[in-house]
Order: structure tokens, then C-alpha cells, then sequence
């Protein structure tokens, strides 16, 4: 039954998905004028939904209570696996801009699609580039757009949480935006950094309560507080 599920994934889920990826970056870059609309965001949604439909795996969302209309965040999430990104943009219900490392710029159709998309492409080897990033960022989240960043940079190597870096942390401060944690359960389990296919497993996404960070005096408790909160929310 394996062997058919991956034959499967090669010969039909990844030509259709990549099929949908060329139509949906150029959707994107025919729209770039009302890349904030919610008929754009809902052609973005039904993308990322498609990587789950096709591989048949369950997704499961609670805590979308916690998110007020209207109200920008900054969004912090776990990063286990590429399915983590399909997962936060199929699912999440706000317009947000993603803060992305800069090599995925180069990606064919994917690069062009997201800077349509007014997402923020970061040189993680260049500082005074980076912190250009984060002004350019800071610009967009006004009137409910927010932003999703994961702080550990990269994807886990063992599934477990890594260290927060200071970033995402630096734009609510700046911005006195409250941060919502992110839990990501199952991903990992689905496609691992490495993985030449997919596994299948539930996945889950937890969104957590708002965090002022205005009530800590030390940037290190404020960053802190918000990883323990993620890794309360992750499924084991």
C-alpha cells in the first residue's frame, strides 16, 4: 500500500500541485493591485488546502476564537516541515505577508508568485538588509494585515523546537502589535527536512491566545514567554 501512495504522489499529486503553483503565481502577479482582497487570498487558500486534499491528509484547527477582526499580529509559528507553510496559508483566516528567507526567491513560479503577493524576502547573511526586511514589513501591517514568521529560521532537523531568534519579536515591539503563538503538530511526521515523499499523518494547527509584549521590561522574557506558549500548544 506504500509503494502505491508514493507512485501516487509522483505520477499525479506533485504534477497537479505544481500544475496549480504556475496558475496560482500567475493569478497572483494578474492581481498584484488588490493582493490584499479576499477573493485573492481565497485563490492563495484554496492552493495551499490543495497540498493536503491531494495527499489525504486530515487537518484540524482550533483557537480561531482568539483572532479579532480587524486587528493586526504578528504570528509565530514552530517550523518543522514545508507542509507548515501550506498548512498556515491554507488555514489561518487573516491576509498576511510572509517573512521569508531569500533563496526562495530563486524557486520558479513560487518566487515570482510571493513578491506579487507583497510577501518579504529576507537576506539572513546581510544584517542591514534584514533589518530593511523588517521596516518593509512593519509598512503592510495596518488595518488587520499581519505577518507569520518562524523564529527558529529554519526547518528541525528532529521535529523538536529550536531557539527563537529575535525578528519577529523586534516588529511587535516596534509596532506594540500583540504576538499569537503558533503550534504546528504532525508535519514533521508528514515530510521531515530530507524526506523524498510524503507520509501520511494528521496534522494540526493551534492558535494560541494573544501575547502583549508591553508587559515584559526584558526582550528575552517577552521571547520566551511566547516560545513556551508554542510549545504548549504542540501536539506530542
Amino acid at each position: 500500500m506504500k509503494f502505491f501512495y508514493v507512485l501516487y504522489q509522483y505520477l499525479i499529486a506533485w504534477p497537479l500541485l505544481a500544475l496549480l503553483t504556475m496558475f496560482t503565481a500567475i493569478f497572483t502577479v494578474c492581481t498584484v493591485h488588490w493582493r490584499n482582497a479576499e477573493f485573492v487570498h481565497r485563490v492563495q487558500q484554496f492552493w495551499s488546502r490543495s497540498f493536503f486534499w491531494l495527499m489525504f491528509l486530515p487537518v484540524s484547527v482550533d483557537g480561531t476564537e482568539h483572532i479579532r477582526p480587524g486587528q493586526s499580529y504578528v504570528f509565530v509559528s514552530n517550523h518543522q516541515s514545508m507542509f507548515d507553510v501550506w498548512l498556515v496559508y491554507g488555514w489561518l483566516p487573516v491576509i498576511f505577508k510572509w517573512l521569508m528567507k531569500a533563496e526562495l526567491r530563486k524557486v520558479p513560479f513560487v518566487g515570482t508568485g510571493c513578491k506579487a503577493a507583497g510577501h518579504i524576502f529576507v537576506e539572513r547573511r546581510n544584517a542591514k538588509a534584514a533589518m530593511e526586511s523588517l521596516k518593509e514589513v512593519e509598512k503592510q501591517l495596518t488595518g488587520g494585515v499581519c505577518t507569520v514568521i518562524f523564529p527558529e529560521g529554519t526547518r528541525s532537523l528532529n521535529g523538536e523546537l529550536g531557539r527563537f531568534k529575535r525578528g519577529a519579536f523586534q516588529i511587535a515591539i516596534d509596532l506594540g502589535l500583540p504576538v499569537i503563538p503558533l503550534s504546528l503538530s504532525g508535519c514533521f511526521d508528514v515530510m521531515p527536512k530530507g524526506a523524498l515523499a510524503v507520509r501520511r499523518h494528521s496534522v494540526h494547527m493551534h492558535i494560541g491566545e494573544p501575547i502583549d509584549l508591553k508587559q515584559y521590561s526584558d526582550p528575552n522574557d517577552a521571547i520566551e514567554a511566547v516560545r513556551s506558549a508554542v510549545a504548549a500548544g504542540i501536539r506530542k
